[in-house]
Formats: structure tokens, C-alpha cells, sequence
């Protein structure tokens, strides 16, 4: 195991659930690692603070991919948060590690130790919260499996919800951390804390595990404090509570393809609008609709997704 991959851990007087958090799935997106490792300090104090502290359960951080964190590059060979297939996790445990390329590494690393902290603790519940950031600005929101309890986590976090994203997209860690892969009672949620640089999404993201924390019963609602979910409603305001996914735009590496500049997240566009360029030229809105991480950097399969809002949950 490298070193480099625990950011830290966390283990309260009382059982409670196993939250494992990652951190820079991408390794161009350092705010989930800055916010694990802020996180590690302000638990260690917490008890000296406030003597009534208690922690119930196991949080472990650990960064996604630290090969490309090393490089400051989303991914070296093939984007890791498309590549949790179980077909494509069993190559990988039955290959030599001599034919496994870097993100295949990453990957049997990762599951190495999440497997150890599982057999360790033994926990009767067993939460993913994965941390990223966007290339565009304008939004944070967060993304659910398709459960009730992956749901109300993602609503609890006080940024717009965003369903549907898993069927227009595969090998995410919300389709591989399943009750269908673990043994234990097995839920995941993915956050979105802003654009990559921002260093309020290094706030964001830390506001976003401390009421994740809260919501699954690592710590007390009276120990947390108003300020994290005012710093995610504040930044939420005017943006969707629930949206839907209407569509993706897959690219491939020679697509050319050229995102028009300056979209934001959650902007709002209409059909027909040309919202990017590839080889084959024009790329127009399919409907009416919110636009979500249009992609502003070299590597990635999506060039954008289009999003509309819905009533209510």
C-alpha cells in the first residue's frame, strides 16, 4: 500500500458505521484531500473543545488516484471513475500485476484497503462519500445511487440533488459500492463541491462530509455547527433542490472536441443552442434545460450534461 493513499483515520470510543472517503478520484481535484486532511486536525481537537464530543464509527479517507494526483492530471491511461465494473475489477484481481497499468493498480490498491478496514472494524454499516470538483463554476450538487438511503443522504447535504446521472454513465464508484460487492450494509454518495481550484470548495466539501457524519450517526446534531449547512445553502440558493438527467455528451479522443467558453453550471440553455464544436461541427442543445459540467480540460468522456429541474422529490 502507499503511503501517499491514507490521508487519515478516525476511529470513536463507541461502534457506529465505516465511512470511507475519497478524495481526488481524479487527481487534478485536490479539494477532497485538502478537505479529509482539515477534517483528521479538527476531530483530533474537537474532544479537547468540547469535552461532551463523542464519535461513533470509523471515518478513513483515502485519495483515489494517486498516481495521477502525483502528476496533477485527472488520469494517466483511463479515467478511474469510469472503470468500477465488476468485470473489469475481476481482470484485474486475476491478472499479474506486471499487466496492470496504472489506474488497474490504483484500483486493486484501493480495494486492498478498504477490504482491510472492513475485516478490521467489522461494521454492521458500511458508507462511501466521494469527494470531486467540477473544470466549470457555478454550483455544487450531489449524486445518489439509486436507493432511498443513498437519497436522503444526498438531501441532507444542502445542495441540489441530481438524479439519473448512473444511467447514462458507467464503472462510478456509486455503481460499484453496493450491498451487491460488500458484505456489510453498503451505501454511497458522490459530492460535487465546485470548480476545482476554488478554494471555497475546499469548505464546501469539508461542510458536506461534517453532514454526512451527522446524518448516518457519526456524530451528534447538537456538536455540529449552523455554519456548514449555511455555507452549502448559501451557495445552493436559486439552484435546483432535484434535478433529472435529460442527456450526455459522450466524446471520444479524436473527437476535436471544444466546449464554448464560459458556461457555468446549472446555467440555463435553450434547444438548438450551440454549446460546443467537434470534428464534425456544431454541437446543439437537444432540449431546453440546465447545463452540468461542461468540460473545460484535456481529458474526459463527457463533454457535458443537460439536466432539468424537477417539482419536488
Amino acid at each position: 500500500m502507499r503511503k501517499e493513499r491514507i490521508i487519515g483515520s478516525y476511529m470513536g470510543h463507541q461502534k457506529g458505521p465505516l465511512l470511507i472517503v475519497f478524495g481526488a478520484m481524479h487527481g487534478n481535484e485536490p479539494a477532497g484531500v485538502k478537505a479529509l486532511e482539515t477534517m483528521f486536525k479538527m476531530l483530533e481537537v474537537e474532544p479537547i473543545t468540547n469535552p461532551d464530543f463523542e464519535f461513533c464509527g470509523k471515518l478513513v479517507g483515502l485519495v483515489g488516484n494517486v498516481r495521477a494526483r502525483e502528476k496533477g492530471v485527472r488520469y494517466i491511461n483511463r479515467d478511474l471513475n469510469r472503470q468500477w465494473t465488476e468485470q473489469n475489477i475481476a481482470r484485474i484481481q486475476s491478472s499479474p500485476l506486471a499487466e496492470l497499468d496504472e489506474e488497474d493498480l490504483e484500483i486493486k490498491e484501493l480495494l486492498e484497503e478498504i477490504h482491510h478496514q472492513i475485516k478490521t472494524y467489522q461494521p454492521e454499516k458500511l458508507v462511501f462519500l466521494d469527494l470531486h470538483t467540477t473544470t466549470a463554476f457555478g454550483g455544487i450538487f450531489s449524486i445518489p445511487q439509486e436507493n432511498e438511503e443513498s437519497l436522503r443522504i444526498a438531501i441532507e447535504l444542502h445542495a441540489p440533488v441530481i438524479q439519473g446521472l448512473l444511467k447514462g454513465i458507467n464503472g462510478t464508484t456509486l455503481h460499484y459500492f453496493t450491498n451487491e460487492n460488500f458484505e456489510p450494509d453498503t451505501v454511497a454518495v458522490t459530492f460535487e463541491s465546485g470548480q476545482h481550484n476554488e478554494e471555497l470548495s475546499i469548505n464546501r466539501a469539508i461542510a458536506a462530509l461534517t453532514n454526512c457524519m451527522r446524518t448516518i450517526g457519526c456524530v451528534q446534531e447538537s456538536h455540529v455547527e449552523n455554519r456548514h449547512d449555511s455555507i452549502l445553502m448559501e451557495y445552493s440558493k436559486g439552484l435546483p433542490k432535484i434535478a433529472k438527467l435529460i442527456t450526455i455528451h459522450s466524446i471520444q479522443p479524436d473527437d476535436q472536441f471544444q466546449m464554448v467558453p464560459n458556461y457555468k453550471n446549472f446555467q440555463y440553455v435553450k434547444k438548438g443552442e450551440v454549446l460546443a464544436f467537434d470534428k464534425n461541427g456544431k454541437i446543439e442543445a437537444v432540449d431546453d434545460g440546465l447545463i452540468l459540467m461542461p468540460l473545460y480540460q484535456k481529458q474526459g468522456d463527457d463533454g457535458f450534461f443537460l439536466i432539468k429541474t424537477l417539482e419536488a422529490f
